[in-house]
């Protein structure tokens, strides 16, 4: 019986975690347009994976952040991810060493890769 009363908490505590943050994410985004925008200008520092542990990062003073790491990123808002991805890590007093995309990405682009990050970190892909 506790097995499944456990089993059903977490069931439950998943369905809330992706029913609120599909609240956050704009309808038009696309997680698999994402995911290979990551793969083509965020992987070399935070990686494949996501973990922070791209080729890059062993060179870098400051380790890149983990995105699949839950409790960091829901303390992030969209518009914090928006605003480093576009202006760079200093705007949002991160990282002087990532750059802006924002020259680079269009606003459609960021947001898809914002959508793969919220589900990178908190719908286990």
């Amino acid at each position: 019986m506790r097995n499944t009363l456990a089993c059903a908490r977490n069931s439950f505590r998943l369905l809330t975690a992706i029913a609120l943050f599909s609240c956050f994410l704009p309808a038009s985004a696309d997680v698999d347009t994402g995911r290979q925008l990551y793969r083509s200008y965020c992987s070399q520092c935070h990686g494949l994976d996501g973990t922070g542990n791209g080729i890059n990062a062993p060179h870098l003073e400051v380790a890149p952040r983990n995105h699949t790491d839950r409790s960091e990123m829901i303390t992030r808002t969209d518009e914090e991810l928006f605003k480093a991805i576009s202006e760079g890590g200093q705007s949002i007093n991160k990282s002087v060493l990532m750059p802006n995309w924002g020259k680079t990405l269009t606003e459609e682009q960021i947001t898809d890769i914002i959508t793969f990050l919220r589900a990178l970190c908190c719908l286990d892909l």
